[in-house]
């Protein structure tokens, strides 16, 4: 049951709400984009997070976190459970200034905006490391990395300010024995192996990310979980569906941490014999 307490709340009043499109099958998500703290981008080159959001109890998250873990177990008693972060590092500075502002930002100042991204990092610590102490063996990172396309911003930035953090971030989790999973939406095949270089257990990824190269090279050390595109489930037929649960059962089956899942979510206006024949595939085929 993938889940990320750790969300956007822990900004505050700097979290810049870019509004939400109508998902819910009754559009209740829908709303406007609010305002947001920062006016340009050198607001956002100068932010300090640790000056705007200061220092927090590490016990009262660790509380936190056990409580959320504990009634997700009791809920979902046949899963496998899980604490979690979604505003881990890029995923954070989007929810902090939006997306134009971070794209202005970085575009303008790269280093400058590494070093925000450098500060951010630092402060989010204080939540990794009470990731480190909570019940769950299991500890989801989510963070939207790249877009469909890819890359948003030039790789050699990430490598220079993504994934040094990440490997910072994944220290205590480690040491504390934490088996640790990594979350991206789009496209981010171009860095599956810098992702498990910083020491990730697993990967959760969407259709347009490369399921087979993380099989073939992962495979037998890693967990993966996917990556069945939700859009075959919606516009599809049955037969389209068949070729689609095939497609990542073929990949998957014979990887020992495999869990096969539909990219991301299933729309509320996915018919449901759709989901139900994705589902009737995936039992004829799930036995090894």
């Amino acid at each position: 049951m993938w889940n990320t307490q750790i969300a956007h709340q822990v900004l505050g009043e700097y979290y810049t709400d870019m509004g939400h499109a109508s998902y819910a099958a009754d559009g209740s998500d829908f709303h406007e984009s609010g305002v947001s703290k920062f006016q340009d981008e050198d607001d956002v080159l100068q932010f300090d997070p640790w000056k705007a959001l200061g220092e927090k109890d590490e016990g009262e998250i660790v509380e936190f976190l056990n409580r959320t873990y504990r009634e997700s177990c009791e809920y979902w008693d046949d899963a496998v459970n899980m604490n979690g972060i979604y505003v881990t590092c890029m995923s954070g500075l989007i929810d902090l200034f939006g997306w134009d502002l971070l794209l202005t930002a970085a575009g303008v100042d790269p280093e400058g905006f590494g070093q925000v991204a450098d500060r951010y990092a630092s402060w989010v610590m204080q939540y990794m490391k009470a990731l480190a102490k909570c019940d769950s063996p299991v500890i989801m990172v989510h963070d939207d990395i790249v877009w469909t396309e890819g890359p948003f911003l030039h790789p050699d930035w990430y490598r220079k300010y993504i994934f040094p953090n990440y490997r910072r971030y994944l220290q205590p989790l480690l040491e504390a024995g934490k088996k640790v999973m990594f979350t991206s939406d789009g496209t981010y095949t171009e860095f599956i192996d810098d992702i498990a270089s910083c020491g990730f257990h697993g990967f959760v990824l969407e259709p347009t990310t490369d399921m087979e190269y993380i099989a073939k090279k992962y495979g037998k050390t890693h967990a993966f979980i996917g990556n069945a595109d939700t859009r075959v489930l919606l516009l599809g037929d049955r037969d389209d569906i068949y070729r689609e649960v095939k497609r990542c059962m073929d990949i998957g089956k014979n990887c020992p941490g495999f869990f096969m899942a539909v990219g991301n979510h299933i729309p509320a206006n996915t018919p449901v014999d759709s989901a139900l024949w994705y589902n009737e595939f995936y039992e004829q085929m799930s036995r090894r």
